[in-house]
């Protein structure tokens, strides 16, 4: 059964973390006539702009979270970030309270020392090799044992922060210090991983409800500084791979239970199959699905968050999404080129409305769709470029 929203049988949910995807699926559980509280450490985040209320306080503060939590009474907590006091959202599952997918599984995967030794040591899936250090001579000890080149990232983290390849032993210091500084949360370890020469990576978008596990069509992608910057669907694999992929998204998901959309980020080369990481809710490479499926991972995170049926997901076009990064910082931006972009053939624009800029931070997303990915890659990066954001004086 759902309530009404803003009545004393709403059903609420209360997103933390109130960034463009949040805001999706904000704008989603609203349609499903959900009322939603968005909380993030910034006023006017694009969730909280559609939102039916908002709070702004620091969600690594367990008194601060307390506050909102006991305040609001929420049906369901739904973690978007990395930055949260994930101790506490045990404490609250353990209390009654729902967390999404799991509180386990929050907790783990917002650390990847956590969900790196789920996989490799309790599920015994293929991933890099690794090591973790807290100490500059620690991080070099797990350099001479990974091997140069290696990836260094902070242990918590998000849009790649933190994350470099170490490619010279020159250049140990520089990664060491740009990985510590990256981090999020309190957390003051870093991960140095083997570095795989994989023929592409991709995104499985897996979805647990209680029609038991769905998945998306495999997604493609590309990172610029270890960030999402383009990602297209479907991206084309032999049944074997894909299968492969299916049966390690399965077992890591399986594992840390609960419901909702994961999205399980994967090395190919050839036949072989890497799992990398997993985040327990929407993933920025997902965004694509907005045009290219009949449900996007928005939809089907939030009927899966309601127990509500899941059908079957299918890809209606060879699709791309690309995304528009600012180029230096300002309080106040504007878009300028919108009516270009959108001139653009199948052009669809989405404008994340966040309140300032700082350098590569994004900003938007093209989406487009092709007479197959290639196209529609290469036209979704033609109308994002057309975008240019200026400083509003």
């Amino acid at each position: 059964m759902l309530g009404t929203p803003l009545k004393k049988g709403a059903t609420k949910i209360m997103l933390l973390g109130s960034g463009e995807l949040g805001k999706e699926v904000t704008i989603e559980a609203q349609r499903m006539g959900v009322e939603v509280i968005a909380v993030d450490r910034y006023a006017d985040a694009p969730a909280m702009q559609v939102a039916h209320r908002s709070h702004v306080i620091n969600m690594q503060d367990k008194a601060e979270l307390e506050r909102v939590v006991r305040l609001e009474k929420p049906d369901y907590i739904v973690p978007e970030i990395e930055a949260i006091a994930t101790e506490y959202l045990l404490e609250l599952e353990a209390e009654g309270f729902t967390v999404i997918p799991t509180a386990r599984a929050t907790n783990l995967t917002m650390n990847r020392e956590g969900i790196r030794r789920l996989a490799a040591e309790e599920l015994g899936l293929p991933t890099a090799g690794y090591r973790f250090a807290t100490t500059f001579e620690e991080f070099q000890e797990a350099v001479a044992q990974i091997g140069i080149p290696c990836v260094v990232k902070p242990i918590m983290s998000s849009s790649g922060k933190g994350q470099s390849v170490l490619r010279t032993p020159d250049d140990a210091e520089k990664c060491f210090r740009y990985a510590m500084e990256g981090a999020r949360g309190a957390s003051d370890k870093i991960i140095v991983e083997e570095f795989i020469p994989f023929d592409y990576e991709i995104t499985l978008l897996t979805v647990r409800s209680v029609d038991g596990t769905t998945f998306c069509p495999p997604i493609g992608h590309r990172q610029v500084d270890g960030d999402y910057h383009e990602s297209w669907q479907p991206m084309g694999m032999t049944e074997t791979v894909l299968a492969e992929s299916q049966r390690q998204a399965k077992a890591v998901t399986d594992a840390l239970g609960g419901r909702g959309i994961f999205g399980v980020e994967l090395f190919i080369k050839g036949d072989q199959v890497w799992f990398s990481e997993v985040s327990p809710r929407p993933h920025d490479t997902g965004m694509v699905t907005m045009i290219s499926q009949n449900l996007s991972q928005f939809e089907l995170h939030v009927r899966a968050i309601l127990g509500l049926p899941v059908p079957a997901v299918e890809n209606l076009a060879p699709s791309a999404s690309h995304v528009i990064l600012a180029e230096e910082p300002a309080e106040e931006v504007a878009f300028d080129g919108v009516r270009e972009a959108l001139l653009v053939p199948g052009a669809k624009l989405r404008l994340f409305g966040k309140p300032d800029a700082r350098k590569n931070r994004r900003m938007g997303v093209v989406l487009m769709t092709g007479a197959d990915t290639d196209e529609a890659r290469a036209k979704a990066e033609e109308a994002a470029h057309l975008v240019r954001i200026v400083k509003k004086q």
